[in-house]
């Protein structure tokens, strides 16, 4: 997995190095945006690591005794540690779960990237899934790892604005696993910054009717809304806006778009979810 961020990184940044001074000021800007996001990317692993280290070299000082030889020997001191990391900037040759909540992998548990899926045991008694077990539901099936590295780094094209490489690895992922509700809500959205609306409402249509969690079918509602909305159907914009503020009414965007809509409908301003995104 950090092999592949790794290499995603690089190649990003070799755009830039080679793209940067000839670039004109709008060019210029987004490229500086692509620069902040690397670098909180790099900071973050740096950081995640450093407290691994401390917690695990902690650990073998307390238990050197009982461990294995051969694992103590491996493990140099705490600061030494530090030291290297921090000189190098280099990432550890093995990642850490701690480190690898910082990938561009929403779920915070240190597994491959999750797909929907409804508990067997409700599912057979017909009970209704709450939203805290829907979420889960979303985060627990397993995916093979070479579909995980295309939605990681899908995922971190997409925290770049490189939308179109997050497009090309989320459909790849999507074509493979058409029932994982993550990469589809990725490139659902990822086709809204690209404008490819006929795509975005196909791909939102698909999510709302999969996901059994009440954010995600929001975020489906409200993007389907804001597409009705930019065809100016406002009256379907407005009942798509309702259900999605219905479905989570913690999700403000509908509310905001509908009010839009209702006051300004030849200036619209419209809000599609995709800040939400940040928060997986």
């Amino acid at each position: 997995m950090f092999q592949q961020m790794f290499e995603a990184m690089n190649e990003i940044l070799d755009h830039l190095i080679e793209a940067y001074p000839t670039a004109s000021g709008e060019q210029k800007a987004q490229f500086d945006e692509q620069l902040v996001m690397l670098k909180k990317m790099s900071d973050s692993l740096v950081e995640h690591w450093i407290d691994f280290e401390e917690k695990f070299s902690y650990f073998v000082e307390q238990h050197a005794a009982a461990l294995d030889s051969t694992v103590t020997q491996m493990i140099p001191p705490p600061m030494l540690a530090m030291e290297s990391s921090t000189e190098l900037g280099e990432p550890p040759a093995k990642p850490s779960p701690a480190a690898e909540s910082a990938t561009p992998l929403p779920s915070k548990k240190p597994t491959a990237p999750p797909q929907a899926m409804h508990s067997a045991k409700q599912a057979e008694k017909h009970e209704p899934v709450s939203a805290e077990d829907a979420y889960n539901a979303e985060l627990d099936m397993e995916v093979p790892y070479e579909y995980a590295m295309m939605i990681s780094k899908g995922q971190g094209y997409y925290k770049l604005f490189m939308f179109s490489d997050a497009a090309d690895h989320f459909q790849s992922a999507v074509s493979y696993l058409p029932e994982c509700n993550l990469a589809r809500l990725y490139l659902a959205m990822t086709h809204m910054h690209l404008q490819n609306w006929s795509e975005a409402q196909r791909h939102f249509q698909l999510l709302v009717s999969l996901t059994d969690y009440p954010k995600w079918r929001a975020l489906g509602y409200n993007a389907l809304g804001c597409i009705q909305a930019i065809y100016m159907n406002l009256e379907q914009a407005e009942q798509f806006f309702l259900k999605a503020y219905e479905t989570c009414p913690s999700f403000k965007d509908p509310l905001n778009n509908l009010k839009c809509c209702k006051e300004t409908p030849q200036q619209l301003s419209l809000f599609f979810g995709s800040t939400e995104l940040c928060c997986l």
